[in-house]
């Protein structure tokens, strides 16, 4: 497929967790796009599954982002070991018992969980949409360099108002006035 569909994505934030996210480049940034798009997800009926890499030495996710996951999925993290969140059964599990198809992926740290979830991902068949405005890493160096070899191979960057509004589909909606008080 060539665009997002809501009713074929499925939302991943990967590991942003409060001991990491404290040293991540811009992550002001990214912790208000990820919370656009778990509130803009919801809005169209898209879910979310949230991961946290080892969550005794790196922490919960972060405080604003639990607050917009408990308001709109409820759903609880995933807790994991390994940097692959599709290396951990019980995402691979939660992602196939969802039957969606298209990955929208965000989330810390680019270079490192986030570009294995994707690489796994994308070999798993799934189609990858990676939000470059809702990922970083300790580095902007790593984060670029991680997005461009996401790109080449074979994920496709997106940004945080392009993907909700990609779903979206149409204005002169409820949908679409929510959308757009979100992403203002």
């Amino acid at each position: 497929m060539r665009r997002l569909r809501r009713e074929n994505a499925i939302l991943a934030i990967i590991d942003v967790q409060e001991r990491l996210a404290a040293v991540i480049e811009g992550i002001e940034l990214v912790q208000s796009n990820l919370e656009r798009l778990i509130r803009g997800c919801h809005i169209i009926g898209a879910p979310a599954l949230v991961t946290e890499q080892y969550p005794r030495g790196l922490g919960e996710t972060v405080a604003s982002l639990r607050k917009a996951i408990a308001e709109t999925s409820r759903s609880t993290p995933i807790r994991k070991m390994c940097f692959s969140s599709q290396g951990c059964a019980e995402f691979a599990d939660a992602l196939r018992a969802s039957g969606r198809r298209q990955v929208l992926l965000a989330g810390i740290e680019a270079h490192v969980c986030v570009w294995q979830t994707a690489v796994d991902l994308l070999d798993a068949g799934y189609e990858v949409h990676v939000v470059a405005d809702a990922v970083s890493s300790r580095s902007a160096r790593n984060r670029d360099i991680a997005l461009r070899r996401l790109e080449q191979e074979g994920a496709k960057l997106t940004s945080t108002e392009m993907a909700l509004f990609e779903m979206t589909v149409e204005a002169g909606t409820e949908e679409f006035r929510a959308i757009s008080r979100l992403v203002k």
